[in-house]
């Protein structure tokens, strides 16, 4: 067993990227694959709360770097799910804490033992955004349908390029397609036209996104919710699955009709 390092990166802050990290990590331990979430975002993790896990921590990753604990016991155990593990960010040290060979040792060290590492990278395109990429195998752009956010993200793809990373995949996040439709939102064609990268999956706007991150359980867990699928069908892309695009259209009707008709998705 050899794990797949995957890191997701955003450019812009508060897209969802945490979130995103959260909700992927646990969808593939729900489909049973041995999965371990790192916070890159040092001093400012975000990642433990998300995932309901800040009240067990001991260790972080920084403590593994400068030698005051193994890496196993910086790691954190899922509640529910016994394959899934985090290992935090250090709350009150910098970025210059960790370096990109760090994160590269680290994750030789786990990849025998896990199917999946994935890693949180912090906003902006700094030391943090070096660390993260740096043992990356795949990297995901997360974005949402704003010209800001856009923006943000084609200066890292271009970067990920330089560096020879290879194409990253494109996670559209908090997609609404009423503003679309209103031509008040950039449209998944438009962001797909912009940055030139391949499209891994559209999650749309969803509250309940907001009302898990809150509570420490991922929306993904909830089978009701559009955008908890959504996730779930991301992670079966990662695990080579090929899966169709969700029909964000839940009304259908006239404008459904119309898309159709014009040949648009």
């Amino acid at each position: 067993m050899t794990a797949q390092v995957i890191t997701l990166t955003s450019g812009k802050g508060g897209v969802g990227k945490t979130t995103a990290v959260a909700n992927l990590a646990t969808a593939l331990a729900m489909d049973g694959k041995r999965v371990v979430c790192m916070d890159g975002d040092i001093g400012l993790r975000n990642l433990d709360v998300v995932m309901g896990l800040e009240n067990r921590i001991v260790y972080d990753i920084v403590d593994v770097i400068e030698g005051r604990c193994k890496l196993k016991q910086a790691m954190i155990r899922d509640k529910k799910l016994p394959e899934m593990y985090l290992i935090p960010a250090a709350q009150t040290r910098d970025k210059n804490a960790v370096s990109p060979s760090d994160m590269m040792r680290i994750c030789n060290d786990l990849k025998p033992d896990f199917d999946f590492v994935i890693i949180d990278s912090p906003a902006g395109i700094e030391r943090g955004f070096r660390n993260a990429i740096a043992p990356a195998d795949k990297v995901l752009v997360v974005t949402n349908p704003e010209v800001s956010a856009v923006r943000d993200a084609d200066r890292v793809v271009g970067i990920l390029e330089a560096e020879e990373k290879g194409s990253p995949l494109l996670i559209l996040n908090r997609l609404n397609p009423t503003l679309v439709k209103n031509n008040d939102m950039l449209s998944a064609e438009d962001v797909l036209d912009l940055l030139g990268i391949q499209l891994l999956g559209i999650v749309p706007e969803d509250e309940n996104v907001v009302i898990g991150s809150n509570k420490g359980a991922p929306v993904v867990t909830d089978a009701k919710s559009r955008a908890g699928q959504a996730f779930r069908n991301i992670a079966k892309r990662l695990q080579g699955q090929d899966v169709p695009l969700m029909n964000l259209e839940s009304q259908g009707g006239l404008w459904s009709a119309i898309q159709r008709l014009t040949g648009r998705k």
